[in-house]
C-alpha cells in the first residue's frame, strides 16, 4: 500500500492528521538535516500504523515535503 504524505518539519509538537484514505500530514519536532526529520517522520508513522519500522519505505521525496511512503 503506498500512502501519501505532506511532511512538517520542526514543527513545535508531534501529530499525524489524516486527509483521506491514502493522504496524511506529519507534523515532526526534527529539523530536515541528515535525513533525521525522514527518520522522525518513519518512526510516527510506525507508532500509527502499529507496525515496525523496518516495514516503512520512502519510496519518493527524500528531499522535499510531498513524499510517497510505501507500507
Amino acid at each position: 500500500m503506498l500512502i501519501k504524505v505532506k511532511a512538517f518539519p520542526g514543527a513545535n509538537q508531534e501529530k499525524i492528521i489524516k486527509k483521506s484514505e491514502d493522504a496524511f500530514e506529519v507534523y515532526v519536532r526534527a529539523k530536515p538535516i541528515g535525513g533525521a526529520a525522514n527518520q522522525a517522520i518513519l518512526s510516527a508513522l510506525s507508532n500509527y500504523f502499529k507496525i515496525s519500522e523496518k516495514q516503512l519505505k520512502i519510496v519518493k521525496g527524500f528531499r522535499t515535503r510531498n513524499k510517497i511512503i510505501y507500507l
